[in-house]
């Protein structure tokens, strides 16, 4: 791959062909020449964004080893300089003003035409921010200030709270992540701290923003 190559590239990460097909001809209307990279995991986009520089990210929320935010947050701490442009077929509430939240540059429903494909392309390779409008609904809201305060997490305090949410001890998040339950212990009190809670139970509630249920189902 030539520099030049590597610094005009779009990934499509979503595990569809055929959606991935609608977005490469979006891509391709909003900004001709771009080299588009298909993956259907997270891990297959994390490896590819390891290849170069790249100008945009289209990422699927539901892929087979990833769902909801948990994929974009790693992401965004991993590869913090490659905009996102969350796109999914979820109508869970507030699911817009979260993704923003966790450093989307842009949420994209499925449902949307192919005009607003290119539309909201355009505006985030632009530099600008492209996202249906939740500003009247409370829940939005509530669901956003909730992301704002896990967004603070490092990629190790995302996965121990993951841990927690999922009920496990601190000793087997430990033999999970290879490391000490000292450190878990360290993360948990860490993870107190930034989401402003007193207890496991608390902080699995702050955690239900991080969950996206997937639609029953997904279309083209």
């Amino acid at each position: 791959m030539t520099p030049d190559s590597a610094q005009s590239r779009v990934i499509l990460a979503d595990d569809h062909p055929l959606f991935r097909g609608a977005l490469s001809a979006a891509v391709s209307k909003a900004a001709p020449g771009r080299t588009l990279v298909e993956t259907s995991t997270l891990a297959e986009t994390l490896s590819a964004l390891k290849d170069g520089q790249t100008d945009l990210v289209c990422l699927d929320l539901h892929m087979a080893d990833s769902s909801g935010f948990i994929g974009l947050a790693e992401l965004r701490k991993s590869h913090p300089s490659a905009p996102v442009v969350v796109i999914s077929a979820s109508q869970s509430p507030g699911v817009a003003a979260r993704a923003l939240e966790f450093g989307a540059s842009g949420f994209i429903p499925k449902t949307a035409s192919m005009a607003q494909l290119v539309e909201a392309l355009t505006a985030v390779l632009n530099g600008d921010v492209w996202a249906p409008d939740e500003s009247g609904d409370p829940q939005a809201q509530e669901a956003a200030e909730a992301a704002a305060k896990l967004a603070q997490l490092t990629p190790a305090q995302m996965r121990v709270l993951h841990g927690l949410a999922a009920g496990r001890l601190n000793k087997q998040i430990a033999y999970d992540m290879g490391i000490s339950e000292a450190t878990v212990k360290a993360h948990v009190t860490a993870i107190f701290r930034k989401l402003d809670v007193i207890n496991r139970t608390q902080a699995v509630l702050v955690a239900q923003a991080l969950n996206v249920e997937p639609p029953a189902e997904q279309s083209v």
